[in-house]
């Protein structure tokens, strides 16, 4: 009796996309041949994948670039797959990045320790002093349509219905906490503020796992990679800037062998959990 075959999964990325810092192809490269082991991989880009995904027994989300360069489509993507029941990874019942920032207006106002963040002219108060503001779409990713207001021109700000604002904060650094569904796999941080992308690994405390692991709670994702994105406060608290829990880059490149091979494995079971579920 032959073996069964094994899944099909059909692999969302844009191998083109030009990500500042960082360079989308090689990760997806490395990581969709690595779910061939387990898999039967094929790779689109994101603007057809809702054509392509009915042969497939699921739908990986890898590095697709910003939802906004593609709107329409990733909206009728996402519109089908919940109507024909087909198995997304990530889920598509995310409440964080996935379904835009919004979820930081909701965490702040309810204490969490994020950012603070307001998207209303009449909480511009709420806003603790700062030299500078920022001001985002909820629907941006990248940095895109983002811009710095100074505290002079604050109350002068309108129009907000789809941006969030927040005092920038002159943060020691970054740092990313990277999970497979709740389990914590690794964290990497940036020691440079100015410079993003060029991470080095950071021993997480159990603290800082505590304070990551209220995020991983609070979004209802029973099986995917989210990655917690948080900021150093100069008081030494952390805040999270944003819970990305769509298409979250991995810097898998930067991981010594024995974590990526246990990342990947780990990653390999919630697949397989989900597929089969």
């Amino acid at each position: 009796m032959s073996a069964a075959a094994p899944p099909r999964v059909l692999y969302v990325t844009d191998l083109a996309y030009e990500a500042k810092g960082r360079r989308y192809c090689d990760e997806d490269i490395l990581f969709s041949s690595r779910l061939r082991r387990d898999f039967t991989v094929a790779t689109c880009h994101p603007a057809d994948a809702a054509r392509l995904m009915g042969a497939f027994d699921g739908v990986v989300v890898r590095n697709s670039g910003p939802v906004i360069h593609y709107r329409e489509r990733y909206d009728a993507f996402r519109e089908r797959a919940l109507a024909d029941g087909v198995r997304v990874y990530n889920p598509l019942n995310g409440r964080g990045d996935m379904a835009g920032k919004q979820y930081l207006v909701e965490l702040s106002a309810a204490g969490l320790p994020v950012i603070p963040t307001v998207d209303r002219a009449e909480d511009l108060g709420r806003l603790p002093d700062a030299d500078e503001y920022v001001v985002k779409p909820k629907d941006g990713a990248d940095s895109i349509g983002m811009r710095f207001v100074p505290r002079e021109e604050l109350a002068g700000l309108t129009g907000l219905a789809d941006s969030l604002v927040q005092p920038r904060i002159p943060f020691l650094y970054e740092v990313s906490f990277y999970f497979v569904d709740h389990d914590f796999q690794y964290a990497l941080h940036a020691p440079d503020p100015e410079r993003r992308w060029e991470l080095v690994p950071y021993e997480a405390r159990a603290v800082d796992l505590d304070f990551a692991g209220k995020f991983i709670d609070w979004n209802t994702l029973d099986h995917g990679i989210q990655r917690v994105d948080a900021c150093r406060a100069p008081d030494g608290e952390l805040l999270l800037v944003e819970l990305e829990d769509l298409n979250p880059y991995l810097s898998l490149g930067l991981l010594d062998e024995t974590t990526r091979d246990a990342f990947i494995a780990r990653t390999v079971v919630s697949l397989r959990e989900l597929l089969s579920s």
